[in-house]
């Protein structure tokens, strides 16, 4: 039985765990070639490991120079790139008073320029192959306000914005982008959260359908996103919450 992303090649960041790591899973199940990167080596190799048809690259979403590397090596091997899941980001909890200069810049570079800078390393390969899926992980952060994630907050209102301008700019190339904004969803990303260990239920009672979301529901999104089903869709915002944001 044919795959939805038979023939495609993918590569996403973030990979080592949680998401990445659930997205990386499906992808392959459907027929991908699949480069995962992190700056977790560890959990990333046992990852790929894990999953027939993945590979493993180290890598910091903050450095442009090591983005071309990256595309260029799955380019080298594969011979195209298809799809990129800018999934890499950081979600410290934290207010505006509390953030200092250097805090707010860490979670800018890299949950915001990372994304800028994995969309512009893609373009060449993509267009050579006559187009391409980029689909950005934002958040419901980037959809309301968040108190006490201020530069979370700041960083998946960017991801939005830079999703609906790429998604016109890169429109001509058949180059398709489109931003998820998860809501709660059981990663270790979530135990950031004080009020989620001390007392799960207490955020769980707020979400309409009754549970968290796992890893393998914003896979899904992404794998429909990534894949030709999708092939009129872009600068779209797909919120995945279990109506949270209602």
């Amino acid at each position: 039985m044919a795959g939805r992303l038979d023939g495609k090649v993918a590569l996403i960041t973030g990979g080592a765990r949680g998401q990445g790591a659930a997205e990386a899973a499906l992808f392959a199940n459907e027929g991908a070639a699949v480069v995962i990167t992190d700056v977790l080596d560890t959990e990333g190799a046992a990852t790929a490991a894990a999953i027939d048809g993945c590979r493993y690259l180290h890598q910091d979403v903050r450095d442009e120079a090591r983005w071309n590397e990256v595309v260029a090596e799955i380019v080298a091997n594969e011979g195209r790139l298809n799809v990129l899941i800018n999934n890499a980001g950081i979600f410290p909890v934290q207010s505006m008073m509390e953030t200092s200069l250097e805090d707010y810049r860490r979670v800018i570079e890299i949950n915001q320029v990372g994304v800028f800078l994995g969309m512009k390393a893609v373009v060449p390969a993509m267009r050579a192959d006559g187009g391409g899926s980029i689909v950005n992980i934002s958040s419901v952060a980037g959809m309301l306000a968040t108190p006490g994630s201020f530069g979370y907050g700041a960083s998946k209102w960017a991801v939005r914005g830079m999703t609906k301008s790429a998604a016109h700019d890169l429109g001509p190339d058949r180059i398709r982008v489109n931003s998820i904004h998860p809501g709660i969803i059981e990663t270790a990303m979530i135990h950031n959260l004080p009020e989620y260990d001390a007392d799960p239920e207490s955020i769980v009672r707020k979400i309409p359908l009754g549970r968290a979301g796992e890893p393998e529901d914003i896979a899904q999104l992404a794998l429909f996103l990534a894949s030709d089903d999708a092939s009129y869709i872009s600068a779209g915002e797909y919120l995945i919450d279990g109506a949270f944001m209602r």
